[in-house]
């Protein structure tokens, strides 16, 4: 699991009870240090009066501490009353997301004081966050032994890991959208504009090219042929396809290292299966189960859906590029996530064998020859989460939902799964209306919570169905 590095705010104002906030910032650090997914970064009490921030000079030394550890996210916690002033300094110079939690109040003293009031101090620091334009989240007033306290430390972290791989992400788009797909057109401005992304073009012709060069000897394309043969069935695909399928996979490496890039988006018909011979299914099934995503039919956003849920999962498990299709026959609430044979084998369910054999769809339009390269199995039953991103007039928004992956008996080609979710109708309405297109990212686990505060850290409309 990867681990998310977050800068911790211990927060507090004088002359509230500085014992009870020295012993909150510990039981806050400890209660931090069970979270396997986080590194947290937090001023030490040598560096500041007590490890807690409250003037100035507490958040200048915060604020180098953070910049120099590279932070990806900021967590402030009133300790007590807090000091609205240095917080928002620290927030306002890192310009990373930021979380907001209240400490719950302890005993009233002796003297019938309050020992925290970390309340009141919480709302100077949000409404401060608020008037200054900062993005954050508040998660309520906890104690930090509560699950709720690992829980939402733990989303925010998943948010920001994505915040940080989004911004300035380099997509790679190889060859031109299909004619008639509009729907896969992407706004480079605006990606630019808004997220400081850049699209990388590669032309097909220098793509099929490089995929040529590779000699059937050669030691990296013999290790490819050998672990395309150990995950899936490929007696129904010729020697010659899986060569291709081979030199095609080792090509779009060498960009995915050289370009730098984070995801791309490849043009996989039928200009792939005229010039070059083969369909490109099982090379993206190979390429996103090592990391690097790529989505079909050149779309670009259906790229950056995958690689906001592959930071999001903190790249524990990888996404599969889906259509969203057919309602289930009889089952209510169950539809088809399909695609033509592009999921990542390590998503395979446990029951049958993957198979590697010619792609259902195109070898009726070029011939079963050229149309060699799709993996099918049905998905491995359990909780997913769907995504999609879109844009119009240079405004983006993300469909978010959940679902369950059920398994059947079917035959279906493809790499395929029904899916439950709790109101079919609700979500095709949705998805009709408000512009999403027929391309979708689903990926196992619930990472829902953590896209949509992704999605507000980033200025992206969040659509949670």
């Amino acid at each position: 699991m990867n681990k998310v590095r977050l800068g911790f705010v211990p927060s507090h104002r004088y002359p509230f009870d500085e014992e009870w906030a020295i012993d909150m910032r510990k039981r806050c650090l400890e209660a931090m240090g069970d979270i396997e997914c986080l590194e947290v970064v937090v001023p030490s009490v040598g560096l500041i009066h007590n490890g807690l921030v409250r003037d100035d000079t507490s958040a200048e030394a915060t604020i180098d501490l953070f910049a120099q550890r590279g932070v990806e996210g900021i967590v402030i916690g009133t300790m007590t009353f807090g000091d609205e002033i240095s917080a928002i300094a620290i927030a306002e110079a890192l310009d990373v997301p930021v979380l907001v939690f209240g400490t719950k109040e302890g005993p009233f003293t002796e003297d019938g004081l309050r020992r925290s009031d970390s309340f009141c101090g919480t709302l100077s620091v949000t409404s401060g966050l608020y008037r200054h334009k900062i993005p954050y989240h508040f998660m309520g007033l906890v104690w930090p032994e509560e699950d709720v306290f690992a829980a939402s430390l733990a989303t925010f972290a998943r948010a920001c890991a994505a915040v940080e791989g989004f911004y300035g992400a380099r997509v790679g788009q190889a060859g031109q959208r299909p004619e008639r797909f509009e729907t896969c057109t992407a706004n480079e401005m605006a990606m630019s504009n808004s997220f400081g992304q850049r699209v990388v073009q590669i032309p097909l012709p220098e793509l099929f090219a490089r995929a040529e060069e590779w000699p059937a000897d050669d030691y990296r394309m013999r290790a490819v042929l050998k672990e395309m043969q150990r995950q899936a069935d490929c007696t129904a695909c010729s020697e010659e396809s899986l060569q291709k399928a081979a030199g095609l996979e080792l090509a779009l490496t060498a960009y995915f290292e050289e370009r730098d890039l984070d995801a791309m988006a490849l043009s996989c018909w039928n200009e792939m299966q005229e010039r070059y011979g083969i369909c490109a299914c099982s090379t993206l099934s190979r390429l996103t189960d090592a990391g690097m995503m790529v989505a079909c039919e050149a779309d670009v956003y259906g790229a950056l859906t995958m690689w906001v849920q592959y930071l999001a999962s903190l790249e524990e498990t990888v996404p599969h590029f889906i259509d969203w299709t057919i309602k289930h026959q009889q089952l209510e609430n169950v539809f088809l996530a399909w695609h033509c044979g592009n999921a990542p084998v390590s998503l395979a369910s446990s029951q049958g064998t993957p198979v590697i054999r010619e792609q259902s769809i195109m070898s009726q339009v070029v011939g079963p020859e050229k149309a060699q390269g799709a993996i099918e199995f049905q998905l491995e039953p359990g909780p997913v989460t769907i995504c999609r991103l879109v844009e119009y007039d240079g405004a983006f928004k993300m469909l978010i939902t959940n679902g369950e992956i059920i398994h059947t008996d079917d035959l279906i080609r493809g790499s395929w799964a029904w899916v439950r979710v709790p109101d079919l109708a609700g979500l095709y309405r949705v998805l009709a209306e408000e512009g999403f297109v027929h391309h979708a990212s689903m990926i196992h686990g619930d990472i829902a919570d953590a896209v949509e505060s992704f999605c507000n850290f980033a200025g992206i409309e969040a659509v949670r169905v």
